[in-house]
């Protein structure tokens, strides 16, 4: 395993060649190059614009190990609407066509937000239909649908995201885990064991389940997560990929908070 930051703990007008230079200077093995709207790398960027980040990442000797996305909240691929969904599926098939120029197998993809107004079931159906859609641009382009957990109420169990993901019938539909959203209601290293080799991508954080909030969300090491219990699930179900870190910066310091998640992680790693 190697460790890795994501972009959004760099503010989103930086260029990502910035940001990669950064990342090489302190240490960090890989990088996750994340997609947007005026932000980050934009979603409507050219092929020009976006290999020459690729090349910059070679340059540097970064891995770009997978790409963020955080779209799928504004363009939902379970909205139930026909005309919102094939404009969700629009916009994530620019999003994998920029992982495939960036040269990142994978691409974070949320699915659908539980909400009372869209119910759990009808929520599940239409984005079932909406990354089905999608599996030949994904295995085209050789980039992989990574599902994340998030707190949007849905896929609230390891046994419900991994049937999911075997209703999709591709290879190229897998898991984005994130083990520190999933320790208000579960246990990162069950989960890694049920999904096995569907993970794709791995985010690295930490919560404290006293907190019970979004404040939760604390220094790797400092919450809840049984590390040493991730670790071995990891390698039991043979993930040898990036560990990527997803944290804003601190309020005085980039650089400090940079080198703590590293330290972080090496550290995890070694477990």
């Amino acid at each position: 395993m190697k460790p890795s930051i994501n972009q959004w703990a760099f503010p989103g007008e930086m260029p990502a060649q910035e940001a990669l230079s950064t990342v090489k200077r302190l240490g960090f093995e890989a990088f996750e190059p994340c997609i947007g709207e005026g932000s980050t790398i934009d979603i409507n960027a050219t092929e020009k614009e976006v290999t020459a980040i690729r090349v910059h990442a070679e340059k540097e000797g970064v891995d770009l190990c997978s790409v963020g996305c955080g779209l799928g909240w504004k363009y939902p691929l379970g909205h139930p609407d026909a005309a919102k969904q094939d404009e969700a599926v629009a916009i994530t098939e620019k999003a994998l066509q920029l992982a495939h120029w960036l040269g990142a197998p994978s691409l974070l993809v949320v699915p659908a937000t539980v909400s009372a107004e869209l119910p759990y079931d009808v929520a599940l159906e239409a984005s079932l239909e909406g990354v089905q859609r999608l599996v030949p641009a994904a295995e085209r382009l050789k980039v992989s649908i990574a599902l994340e957990n998030v707190w949007n109420k849905f896929l609230l169990s390891p046994v419900e995201m991994r049937d999911f993901i075997d209703q999709c019938e591709s290879p190229f539909v897998g898991a984005y885990f994130d083990t520190g959203n999933i320790v208000l209601y579960g246990y990162p290293e069950q989960w890694i064991r049920i999904l096995g080799s569907r993970i794709r991508a791995i985010h690295a954080k930490d919560f404290r389940t006293s907190a019970g909030t979004f404040s939760g969300f604390v220094m790797l090491m400092e919450g809840d997560v049984n590390w040493p219990a991730v670790v071995a699930a990891l390698r039991d179900v043979g993930f040898d990929g990036a560990l990527t870190a997803e944290f804003g910066a601190y309020q005085h310091s980039r650089d400090v908070m940079l080198r703590h998640v590293l330290t972080s992680l090496k550290t995890i790693i070694a477990m």
